[in-house]
C-alpha cells in the first residue's frame, strides 16, 4: 500500500538527511538520465512581481534511473528587498516531492537548504570528471553560504588538503576559516592565489569578471557557479577562450550562465562549448582523460538536480523516521 501521508521536512532535517556522497551520486544519476533521454524537464517558468520587486520561479522535473524514479517541483522566489524590509531571506524555496505512479505528494521539503547542497553536489560531479586525479588544493572566490557546500562536495571526490578562500568581506572569510580549520589547511588569500589551485569554485554575484587566464594554473578545473542571470560574469573572456567549457544545459547557460555574456557578444560560440556534463557522465564524451589544460563547468542549476536531492532526503528521512507526517489530502 503506498504512503497516504505527506512528510514535512524542514531545513535542519534536510541538511541532516542528505549525505554529500549520496547526493553527488544522485545528481550524477540525474545528469546521466537527462543525457540518455530518461528525464523530462520543462523550461523554468517565471512570475514577475514588479509591484514587490521580486519574482517566483517554478522548476518541475521527472527522471528515471536504473534503480529509481522520482518527480518533484520546486517553487522558488527572488525578493532582494526581503532582508532589509522583512528580515527574510532573498531566496526561499519549497519542493513538492510526489510519487510518479500515483501522483500522491510524498513530502513537502524545504528547498532553500536543498538547493544549496545540490548546487555543491553538481560541482562535486563536475570536479570528479574534470579535475586532475591528484588535485589536492582548492580555491574559492566568494565566502557566502554556497562556498561551504562547494568545499564539502569537492573534498568528497578529491583529497583536498589546502584551501584558499577570497572575498571582499574579511568577516566572511574568517567565518569560513573558523568553520573548516579543523579539517583543512585553510587560509584567506587573493583571487589569484585562490585561482591558482587545482580546483576553483567561483560563487559571487559579480557582473564584471574577476578571474583572468593569468590567475589560473595550467590544469585548474573551475566550477563557475555564480552566474544565474543575464549580464553576470565571473570569468574573463581570455580565460573562457582558452578553456575547455562544459555546461549543464545549453538553453539555461546561454541565457543566464557563465557563458551568457561572452556568448551573446560573440567572444565564444557553439564551437567553443565542449559539451554538457551529462554527455561526460554517460560516457559519450571524455572527461579529464581526454582534455588538457584548464576546464570550466558552467552550472546554472537544473530541476533534475532538485528531484535527485529530494529523492535522497526523502529516502533517508523515511528510513530513519525523521520529519512530521500529516494527512494533506484526506484520502
Amino acid at each position: 500500500m503506498p504512503a497516504r501521508t505527506t512528510r514535512l521536512l524542514n531545513g535542519d532535517q534536510v541538511d541532516r538527511e542528505m549525505p554529500m556522497d549520496e547526493l553527488i551520486d544522485g545528481v550524477e544519476d540525474a545528469f546521466r538520465a537527462y543525457e540518455l533521454g530518461n528525464a523530462q524537464m520543462p523550461a523554468k517558468s517565471y512570475v514577475d512581481l514588479r509591484k514587490y520587486n521580486g519574482d517566483f520561479r517554478s522548476m518541475p522535473a521527472y527522471l528515471e534511473t536504473e534503480d529509481w524514479d522520482a518527480a518533484a517541483i520546486k517553487w522558488v522566489n527572488v525578493h532582494p528587498d526581503n532582508p532589509e524590509k522583512f528580515d527574510l531571506p532573498t531566496v526561499m524555496g519549497t519542493v513538492i516531492y510526489s510519487d510518479p505512479e500515483t501522483a500522491y505528494p510524498l513530502a513537502l521539503i524545504d528547498g532553500t537548504v536543498l538547493t544549496k547542497k545540490r548546487t555543491g553536489a553538481a560541482a562535486g560531479v563536475a570536479t570528479d570528471y574534470l579535475a586532475v586525479e591528484d588535485a589536492s588544493s582548492m580555491g574559492i572566490v566568494g565566502a557566502g553560504i554556497q562556498a561551504y557546500t562547494q568545499l564539502e562536495a569537492v573534498a568528497t571526490v578529491r583529497d583536498i588538503e589546502e584551501v584558499v578562500v577570497s572575498d571582499v568581506d574579511d568577516e566572511a572569510v574568517q567565518a569560513f576559516i573558523d568553520h573548516f580549520e579543523d579539517r583543512f589547511d585553510v587560509r584567506g588569500g587573493s583571487v589569484s592565489e585562490a585561482a591558482s589551485c587545482d580546483v576553483l569554485s567561483t560563487v559571487t554575484p559579480v557582473r564584471e569578471p574577476i578571474v583572468s587566464a593569468a590567475d589560473v594554473g595550467e590544469h585548474t578545473h573551475i566550477n563557475a557557479m555564480g552566474a544565474d542571470a543575464e549580464g553576470k560574469q565571473e570569468l574573463a573572456d581570455d580565460l573562457m577562450q582558452d578553456a575547455t567549457i562544459v555546461i549543464d544545459d545549453y538553453e539555461q547557460c546561454t541565457h543566464s550562465g557563465e557563458i551568457n555574456v561572452p556568448f551573446h557578444e560573440g567572444v565564444i560560440d557553439d564551437a567553443d562549448i565542449y559539451g554538457e556534463i551529462g554527455e561526460i557522465v554517460a560516457g559519450n564524451k571524455a572527461g579529464r582523460e581526454g582534455i588538457d589544460g584548464v576546464t570550466v563547468f558552467d552550472s546554472t542549476g537544473l530541476a533534475i538536480q532538485d528531484v535527485a536531492a529530494a529523492h535522497v532526503v526523502y529516502e533517508h528521512a523515511t528510513e530513519e523516521g525523521i520529519g512530521t507526517d500529516f494527512d494533506l489530502l484526506g484520502v
